[in-house]
């Protein structure tokens, strides 16, 4: 399972590493996703959420 938000579907995105000399070297961003116990009908399960879907209330947690 990879580390997707399993509400929003928030991920991972891709980017650029500048440096000083503005050359550009390809590096990705990482969602902040935890492991989060989750209510969906009545059943646990453990799932990725971001925080701005935990900090919303939109998820039941266990």
């Amino acid at each position: 399972m990879s580390r997707v938000c399993s509400v929003c579907g928030k991920g991972k995105l891709s980017g650029n590493l500048v440096s000083h000399s503005n050359r550009k070297t390809p590096r990705s961003y990482n969602a902040n996703v935890q492991k989060v116990r989750v209510v969906k009908n009545g059943v646990v399960s453990s799932e990725y959420v971001c925080t701005r879907c935990l900090k919303s209330g939109s998820v039941e947690r266990a």
